[in-house]
């Protein structure tokens, strides 16, 4: 019975582009999961996490699928987008100008959506900044540094792979939750 429904959607050309897609862009995720930021030492912030077992790091870790500890591109996950949509929900209560947007409709909430991926943007920036200055202050509990290169090319090279890397992961959501108009039409 269930593998009639599972084999069903494979029946349905779009249907099947779309869960072909979606699997795609899992694995991609996958294995952007496993690129570090550059110029962090992994061996090193392995270490000191493996010493915060039951702190707020670990809980924190646990929430980003370990991206966090191994410092990868993905390391900020979706909070900023989560954060930045939060952020413009509250303010259109507050701002008449965006209360007049949303209540424009569909080109009105375009102009939300655009905000929120430019707001996006601007928190994975400053959390990637604080990320960067965290990390060039860490040391492994052997004293082996974090970061061997600490600077501004460092906390720039930081700030512009987890921007881009939430960037992406905000188009993979978009893209995957997209649903086409084909879809939409009943059968």
């Amino acid at each position: 019975m269930v593998t009639e429904g599972v084999a069903s959607i494979f029946k349905i050309p779009e249907l099947k582009n779309r869960v072909l897609f979606t699997l795609g862009m899992l694995a991609v995720y996958r294995i952007g999961s496993h690129i570090p930021v550059p110029g962090v030492n992994t061996g090193a912030l392995g270490d000191f996490f493996k010493n915060m077992a039951g702190t707020m790091f670990q809980m924190f870790d646990m929430f980003t699928g370990s991206n966090f500890s191994q410092a990868t591109i993905f390391a900020l996950g979706i909070m900023p987008y989560i954060s930045s949509s939060i952020i413009l929900q509250l303010l259109t209560v507050v701002s008449p100008t965006l209360e007049k947007l949303k209540k424009e409709g569909e080109q009105g909430q375009k102009k939300i959506t655009q905000y929120t991926r430019y707001g996006t943007i601007a928190l994975a920036s400053i959390q990637g900044l604080g990320i960067s200055f965290w990390l060039e202050a860490l040391t492994s509990p052997g004293g082996q540094l974090v970061v061997a290169a600490p600077g501004w090319s460092f906390r720039l090279m930081t700030v512009i792979t987890l921007a881009a890397g939430t960037a992406f992961i905000m188009w993979l959501g978009e893209e995957i939750t997209d649903v086409p108009d084909d879809l939409h039409r009943p059968a």
